[in-house]
């Protein structure tokens, strides 16, 4: 993936150097309240930015006139052309449109320069805020899945289940959305 632009934001690969930023949110227990991880400890976190300039699929979301990277996008080659979509923002930033900012300008770059069929993507049906932010990029609730996954245990080593909505958009739906 290039380096590309959005009105206030640059989507990039992640440097080793990210980790700074990469730990101010996922080291914040209500940013990771969802994800499959505990919040990241400092060398966790140093870790993960390594780990991120090598796995293509995480996309680093900074800001345009800092550079400070403030979320990140996860974007993941599936079967039969499709795409699995994924975001966590640190919260300093909720509210304020950069998670549908950069949603959008990845399933722009998706649909036109990758020639990606449909992309997908889950969400918690707790976490509001993600599947609201899936429905402004116009994808569609597919479906709502009970007690499909876990990703933590309790106290007698029991997992803790959890449900699953899982939205798409195809190619043909976002080219109609946006004439």
């Amino acid at each position: 993936m290039n380096e590309f632009m959005s009105e206030r934001l640059v989507l990039r690969r992640f440097r080793e150097d990210d980790w700074k930023d990469i730990h101010e949110y996922l080291s914040d227990e209500k940013v990771v309240r969802f994800e499959p991880y505990n919040p990241f400890s400092e060398e966790e976190s140093k870790e993960e930015a390594i780990y991120r300039t090598k796995d293509e699929a995480f996309i680093a979301v900074c800001l345009k006139e800092s550079g400070k990277v403030i979320g990140n996008l996860y974007f993941s080659k599936q079967d039969y052309g499709t795409y699995e979509l994924g975001y966590v923002f640190n919260a300093h930033y909720w509210h304020q449109g950069y998670a549908t900012e950069s949603a959008n300008t990845l399933i722009s770059y998706a649909f036109k320069e990758l020639n990606v069929r449909r992309i997908i993507a889950m969400c918690n049906p707790e976490n509001k805020p993600s599947w609201k932010l899936l429905e402004r990029v116009n994808m569609r609730r597919e479906g709502h899945h009970h007690q499909n996954i876990y990703f933590k245990t309790n106290v007698d080593n029991q997992p803790i289940w959890q449900d699953t909505y899982e939205y798409a958009i195809l190619k043909s739906e976002w080219n109609n959305a946006v004439k």
